[in-house]
């Protein structure tokens, strides 16, 4: 594996801790659950994007160029950390949002903007020809724009988890702990690809399961073959043997709910457990998702009391400021 000869940029100090959630264990009577810290990762109040983001303005800095540009909602944590990103990397920062500008901007949205992003608002069919069409003004402008696709999902930003379940391999070994399972939320898809193909080339033998934020196996556009693709162009940019099929990605979309970032009841009370138990923080839109879907499958017996489960946490709590009327 050619990791260390990528380029990459320092955004923060790693490995993130693991906790053992002791009451969260206590109170669901079900298996041992410990904590990957992602939200812990000390750029911009933190979250997964930041390993990403790595190894993109790594990419960005070798090409020249002088001016990120990357969309999401308008809450979108993957936006506020290229914000805070590109200020770490002296590079300026275009961000195209869908949604309507609120009159008072809240959550990760007020971050973007006192980061200083030039913030470009539009539709959701319109976003990704919206963000073509701001690298290209940028160039006539005479600016060398790196367009960074939405959550930094593509061979480059998953390199930021194969090298986390690097991490996370040393970690357990030092810990003693071998998870039955590893859960997190997946969404654009980096993140599920890096860590299963780190997991492969590790040898890890227990489950690297994605809950589904908005994501489905069917339809027009079915997930599993999207991490397919994002993890073995990923092998290869790392010089490893190891491909992945779409099989193998353990993916569930139970707990889709009204949509994207409509949390409902199985998001806000995951927030309060949690809060509540741990006084850990969760963001309402993907990681709480992912652990109500977590406690939702230990009520259900997919886990046994004498096992172990991680739950990586990848960040995402500035969305709550956005929900206060919840709280």
């Amino acid at each position: 594996m050619n990791i260390d000869r990528l380029p990459r940029v320092c955004l923060a100090e790693f490995p993130t801790p693991i906790h053992y959630l002791e009451n969260l264990s206590k109170s669901t009577g079900g298996p041992g659950i410990f904590m990957k810290r992602d939200d812990l990762t000390s750029l911009g109040l933190g979250g997964n994007k930041t390993r990403k983001l790595e190894f993109l303005i790594g990419e960005a800095l070798k090409q020249g160029k002088d001016t990120l540009v990357t969309a999401g909602g308008i809450q979108s944590n993957h936006c506020r950390l290229t914000a805070a990103a590109a200020n770490r990397a002296g590079l300026d920062c275009h961000l195209v949002l869908n949604g309507e500008p609120p009159i008072h901007p809240n959550g990760n949205l007020l971050l973007d903007r006192i980061y200083g992003a030039t913030i470009h608002f539009c539709t959701r069919p319109a976003r990704d020809a919206r963000m073509d069409e701001v690298a290209e003004e940028l160039t006539r402008d005479g600016k060398a724009p790196y367009v960074i696709p939405v959550g930094g999902s593509n061979a480059v930003g998953a390199v930021g988890y194969v090298n986390a379940m690097l991490e996370l391999a040393d970690q357990m070994e030092e810990m003693e702990i071998e998870p039955d399972a590893i859960v997190f939320a997946t969404s654009s898809g980096g993140t599920q690809a890096g860590l299963a193909l780190g997991a492969k080339y590790k040898g890890f033998k227990g489950n690297v399961l994605g809950i589904s934020i908005d994501q489905t196996k069917t339809g027009d556009e079915p997930f599993p073959p999207i991490l397919e693709r994002i993890a073995n162009q990923a092998a290869e940019r790392l010089n490893i043997p190891d491909r992945m099929r779409a099989d193998e990605f353990d993916l569930d979309c139970s707990y889709l709910g009204a949509g994207y970032a409509l949390p409902g009841d199985l998001e806000f009370n995951a927030i309060r457990a949690l809060a509540r138990l741990e006084g850990i923080l969760l963001g309402p839109v993907y990681t709480a998702r992912a652990m109500g879907g977590l406690l939702d499958l230990i009520q259900k017996g997919g886990f046994t009391k004498d096992q172990t489960v991680l739950f990586w946490h990848t960040g995402g709590s500035p969305e709550l400021f956005a929900w206060p009327d919840q709280f």
